[in-house]
């Protein structure tokens, strides 16, 4: 007989556990978000926060006066309440004990116009916060989240430098970086599972669970760009601060000296190319590069490529690089620099092939590089906003 009293009650159990959840989870995703940062929010959804960041309320209450919206909010809840309850007992003593002509449709007159008025109260309330600053509170959090998610993605790429480079090392190089539809994480994703066989099963594991979050982080970060182009400014580093492009001191091709900060400020913007001569989208795009340097040079500007097979001045690689560029027509300027140089660093931390960046008179980068081929309508697109961008800061 026990038994089948408890039997009747696992059900009743469960539904209500399951209820339970259902309205306990929503806020314990928030939080657990609290505590996270914005490009973990957007990543894996996980039941325990991954960096424990109470320096996010700190944070919240430095940007925004909370403390005094509290107030606020405390301080008209408490006298909107004992308004209405005085006015209310008033109102309802009269109605209850006073029978007078039209009592019935006064009152429901009154509670039509009670209800009119608070829901155009609200209304208005949030017309004002949306025509006050909804707009630039919504372009600041999307900046920010940007900004987060970059440093994301970074931050997994930089995370296991030795597996990364044996997948760049297993690319195709003869097939695009990016095509239509797909994004760097879907690259990379082709990548490891095309070389799966050079890694063992964690290490396969860790790599496509990456590369599956870099491909999300992406996707954010194009529709971001679709919602707010006005967060591709000034690329800046992890202090805030405007990132400079590595300096060099090399020779082009031709062997004559080049130096990075001589070639920059002579130039209203400069477009920097870094390519290799079997990568056979980087070699498709020579051409249109070449009639890009063109156009540059008419506003003030230049375009200058940097061959990855060049650096320390490898003559066979030169050589080779020399022939590519002839048969493709292309007569721009191409260096090279030691590859222990700060900018020689810089380049072999470049992952994706073609990859452009702008940079303006005094040596900052302008905006995201751009990876692929410029031949892509989305990268040739991306490249000439940040040109205009960068001509026309030099202009005001």
């Amino acid at each position: 007989m026990k038994n089948n009293k408890v039997l009747r009650w696992i059900p009743r159990i469960l539904m209500l556990v399951i209820v339970t959840l259902l309205f306990v989870y929503p806020f314990w995703w928030m939080l657990v978000n609290s505590l996270n940062t914005n490009a973990q929010v957007f990543g894996q959804p996980r039941l325990l926060p991954q960096g424990w960041k109470f320096e996010n309320y700190v944070e919240i209450f430095q940007k925004q006066p909370f403390a005094l919206h509290y107030f606020n909010t405390i301080l008209v809840a408490v006298i909107g309440t004992l308004g209405n309850v005085f006015i209310s007992a008033l109102s309802g003593y009269g109605f209850s004990r006073i029978h007078f002509p039209g009592r019935n449709a006064l009152f429901i007159l009154l509670l039509t116009a009670l209800m009119v008025l608070s829901l155009a109260a609200c209304g208005a309330k949030d017309d004002s916060k949306a025509d006050n600053g909804g707009e630039t509170a919504t372009t600041e959090e999307a900046a920010a989240t940007y900004k987060s998610l970059m440093d994301r993605e970074n931050e997994i790429l930089s995370e296991n430098t030795d597996l990364w480079e044996k997948v760049f090392l297993a690319a195709d190089k003869g097939m695009a970086m990016i095509e239509d539809g797909k994004n760097y994480g879907d690259f990379l994703l082709d990548t490891i599972e095309s070389a799966k066989d050079q890694f063992s099963d964690e290490e396969y594991a860790l790599l496509k669970k990456s590369a599956q979050e870099i491909s999300e982080i992406e996707n954010q970060l194009t529709e971001l760009e679709k919602q707010h182009p006005e967060i591709l400014n000034e690329e800046t580093d992890a202090n805030g601060d405007v990132q400079k492009f590595p300096s060099f001191e090399g020779k082009d091709l031709d062997g004559n000296e080049v130096k990075s900060d001589e070639l920059f400020s002579a130039n209203a913007v400069t477009v920097v190319n870094f390519w290799f001569t079997t990568c056979n989208p980087c070699v498709g795009e020579l051409s249109e590069l070449d009639a890009l340097n063109k156009e540059l040079a008419k506003k003030g500007g230049a375009l200058i490529g940097v061959n990855t097979f060049t650096l320390d001045g490898d003559e066979a690689a030169i050589s080779e690089a020399k022939d590519v560029l002839a048969k493709k027509g292309a007569t721009y300027q191409n260096v090279y620099f030691a590859s222990d140089g700060e900018a020689g660093k810089f380049t072999t931390n470049i992952f994706a092939y073609p990859t452009t960046y702008v940079v303006d008179r005094n040596g900052n980068i302008v905006g995201e590089p751009i990876v692929g081929a410029i031949t892509e309508e989305k990268q040739a697109e991306t490249l000439q906003k940040l040109i205009d961008q960068a001509l026309a800061a030099d202009m005001g």
